[in-house]
């Protein structure tokens, strides 16, 4: 369930069931240790770095001995470690919501001066306005809120200082 949530929010593909356990080629493994980020996904930066990589199947066996030395709580700062660390999809729905909430603050207006003009329903006084207040200004903060987080957003991309492409070879350079 987290890979198929961390795929529809990343913009990176992750591998499903991957471990933080493989095989790696020195050269790769040079380039995910020149990253100067602290809190590294590793599931993600493996292929984030793009190189090929193959996946080699094998039947997982049932721990026959022993407990678990990653509980609940630590199964869920890595997902938001790596939500955080390749998306921003999370900072847009917040957005959409922002934008929603406008919406009905304006839906709900007009079906109060429809109401009020047609007799539909007998609305309580001063209904009309707080809903419209707080939906308005709900919606207004969480787009305010959106634009910040984008701002944010950008700056946490830059102080990853991840490159902007990685040189898998050189040919004829000394």
């Amino acid at each position: 369930m987290f890979y198929n949530m961390l795929n529809n929010l990343s913009d990176v593909e992750i591998p499903k069931n991957t471990g933080d356990f493989r095989l790696v080629d020195k050269k790769v493994v040079d380039v995910i240790n020149s990253l100067p980020e602290h809190n590294k996904f590793l599931r993600g930066l493996f292929s984030w770095v793009g190189f090929n990589q193959t996946p080699f199947e094998y039947e997982r066996k049932e721990r026959f001995a022993g407990k678990t030395k990653y509980p609940l709580k630590k199964m869920l700062k890595l997902a938001s470690d790596g939500i955080i660390s390749f998306s921003t999809k999370p900072l847009k729905i917040v957005g959409g919501l922002g934008i929603i909430s406008v919406i009905a603050s304006f839906v709900i207006l007009i079906y109060s001066i429809l109401s009020y003009i047609f007799k539909w329903n007998n609305l309580t006084a001063g209904w009309t306005s707080l809903m419209v207040t707080i939906t308005f200004l709900a919606g207004a903060i969480l787009i305010s809120l959106w634009m910040i987080s984008e701002y944010i957003a950008r700056i946490y991309d830059e102080v990853k200082g991840r490159p902007s492409y990685i040189i898998d070879k050189t040919i004829n350079i000394d």
